[in-house]
């Protein structure tokens, strides 16, 4: 088989297996008595981001090889998973948060790794091939998008949305991947003595950067603009679907199938990453972020003005197409000004401190307080005031976004 083939199936698989579960999970927990919890949920994600990735990074680097590695550690998160499931599917509705919530961290602190895994196997093995990274990833990095899409798509269609089977459709891809790792290309331990330490891997020694006046107001934001990250992932699909409640929403096409309406958000993703080159070359790496923390203001505007009937459904629609470049714009030319503007030797753990302050410290924190702003919108009854909700999402976006504009100032790059 081609080499990129492989090494889109694998990228594929990886992310399906996340596609499973990460947007219909508020759903779920929903469903069984869990929705003042699902912050929780979302924020272990962050929290396990902070070490794991580094931890596995180095056992990569000295004793097991990456493709090796990313087996196993598929192997375990799906285990894990499918006694999540199991766990669920004995106890029913007397579903004890303890211990799904240990279950589901165990599995996730396997699977978050992979992450970073799957990069260095697609990067080692395209360069031993004498291949261009940087032109070559890109369009094998999409297939990861596209499971990611049709994951959510099987999940939604065969009506796991809102039960345990969608843990049982991770695990089994996950098998399947741990599976395929098998008939991938060896990667190379890294030669004695040039193994990262955990300080590296951590990106700790980048935190001489914080000495920098710009660099330092750069890292903060990224944490800040990092709180959005997962807010619509845990709790847009459940209020979606709390239009059910409604007469006149509860046959609606985004009612029933709130997976596949919030799909569009991973399309437009897709598609977003081709107007980077564009956008930077025109505008430069400030209006670039600042034009994704807008886009947040308007991802959460357009959720809580919109509705799942015509003409509110449009909104929606509009909230998800938004999200490409409320994601893509900021991840990646974030990615782009660190590397830029940050001293080659320090450059790797510069751009792990990067990834710490947005997926590990901000979403985590984002998390949490998310579920605290549900938490304190939810009347007794268990009614939500979504509309409240998205607004006070949308007004923190704006005043990051603002503030932002107004004091950080960056070289040309």
């Amino acid at each position: 088989m081609n080499l990129k083939i492989r090494l889109a199936v694998m990228n594929f698989l990886e992310f399906a297996v996340w596609g499973a579960y990460l947007t219909c999970m508020g759903l779920y927990l929903g469903r069984i008595g869990m929705a003042s919890e699902i912050g929780y949920f979302f924020a272990v994600q962050g929290i396990v981001s902070i070490f794991m990735p580094a931890v596995m990074g180095i056992v990569a680097d000295k004793w097991i090889p990456a493709q090796r590695l990313l087996g196993y550690c598929h192997l375990l998160a799906g285990l894990f998973m499918f006694t999540a499931a199991y766990y669920g599917y004995q106890a029913g509705s007397n579903v004890q948060f303890s211990v799904l919530f240990m279950l589901y961290s165990l599995s996730v602190a396997f699977f978050m790794p992979t992450i970073a895994l799957v990069n260095s196997v697609a990067y080692n093995t395209l360069t031993k091939a004498g291949m261009d990274t940087v032109k070559d990833f890109p369009p094998i990095r999409v297939f990861g998008t596209i499971g990611f899409i049709c994951s959510m798509w099987l999940v939604d269609l065969a009506g796991f949305k809102d039960n345990e089977l969608q843990f049982v459709t991770s695990g089994v891809l996950s098998i399947l991947l741990f599976l395929y790792t098998f008939t991938l290309p060896p990667c190379p331990l890294a030669p004695k003595g040039q193994a990262k330490s955990l300080v590296d891997a951590l990106g700790l020694r980048a935190f001489t950067l914080f000495k920098q006046k710009e660099m330092a107001i750069f890292f903060i934001f990224s944490s800040l603009l990092g709180v959005s990250l997962q807010i619509t992932n845990g709790f847009a699909t459940p209020y979606i679907e709390s239009f059910k409640a409604i007469p006149e929403y509860a046959s609606t096409f985004g009612v029933q199938h709130a997976n596949i309406l919030y799909s569009l958000s991973q399309v437009s993703e897709t598609c977003c990453i081709l107007l980077i080159p564009f956008f930077m070359k025109r505008y430069g790496i400030k209006q670039v972020m600042l034009i994704a923390m807008f886009a947040w203001v308007l991802r959460f505007g357009f959720l809580g003005m919109g509705n799942p009937g015509t003409p509110g459904v449009i909104l929606f629609i509009l909230s998800m197409l938004i999200y490409g470049v409320a994601f893509d714009f900021f991840n990646i030319s974030g990615s782009l000004f660190v590397d830029k503007t940050t001293d080659p030797v320090i450059r790797s753990s510069a751009q792990g401190l990067f990834m710490l302050m947005t997926n590990g410290l901000g979403a985590s924190i984002g998390s949490i307080a998310a579920q605290a702003v549900v938490n304190a919108n939810t009347s007794a009854d268990g009614v939500v005031a979504w509309t409240s909700v998205w607004t006070t999402f949308s007004v923190y976006a704006l005043i990051v976004g603002v503030v932002f504009a107004v004091i950080f100032r960056p070289k040309k790059v």
